[in-house]
């Protein structure tokens, strides 16, 4: 057994021995809202959010991004489970600012192992072949944060499964300070209209 899985299942011993009445959570989420956020491990939605378990949804994948996965999750997470609100959260330093399409696909045709960033770059370090399949991937790499927002809660409230009624808030959170700071532009194309 490795390490970390030795540490996860310990965790997770720890964690069901104290368990009590959480079994007994709605699935709908309490507070009725849902997060879309970054897969990044510096963020924690349930400390910077204030959330205990059973009160938002949160959805996460590298950067954040509005991918057709997050809005079937938000839509979902609106039609079944009854959210009424929504935030996307971008964060600064975030890793998918560091490449783009192009370097990815260039890294994976190369090789499938990781690469190692240094100050020329992303760097593939892998033997062997890598495959070209990363061609048919939009890697929804970032080139300025705000924007990323901007468009992301533009590509939500533009689709056509997501109610007017729905407000979609844009924030970023800044991982020096913990803070989440609106992206004003984002949270107004997200506003809440009448149907």
């Amino acid at each position: 057994m490795s390490n970390t899985l030795d540490h996860v299942l310990t965790a997770n011993n720890a964690y069901a021995s104290d368990f009590g009445d959480k079994g007994a959570l709605a699935m709908p989420p309490q507070r009725r809202f849902a997060v879309l956020t970054c897969m990044d491990a510096r963020l924690d939605p349930a400390k910077f959010a204030g959330l205990a378990e059973g009160d938002a949804h949160v959805i996460r994948n590298a950067g954040g991004r509005a991918s057709d996965d997050a809005i079937r999750s938000l839509i979902i997470s609106y039609k079944l489970l009854g959210t009424r609100e929504w935030f996307v959260i971008h964060h600064t330093e975030c890793g998918m600012e560091t490449f783009t399409d192009e370097i990815m696909r260039d890294l994976l045709a190369s090789s499938l192992e990781t690469a190692e960033l240094d100050a020329g770059g992303w760097r593939d370090t892998g033997q062997g072949s890598g495959r070209s399949e990363a061609d048919f991937i939009d890697w929804l790499t970032i080139r300025d944060q705000g924007e990323s927002v901007r468009a992301d809660v533009q590509c939500i409230r533009s689709h056509p499964l997501v109610p007017g009624s729905i407000p979609i808030y844009g924030y970023l959170y800044d991982v020096k300070t913990g803070r989440l700071v609106e992206v004003p532009e984002a949270t107004a194309i997200g506003a809440a209209v009448e149907n």
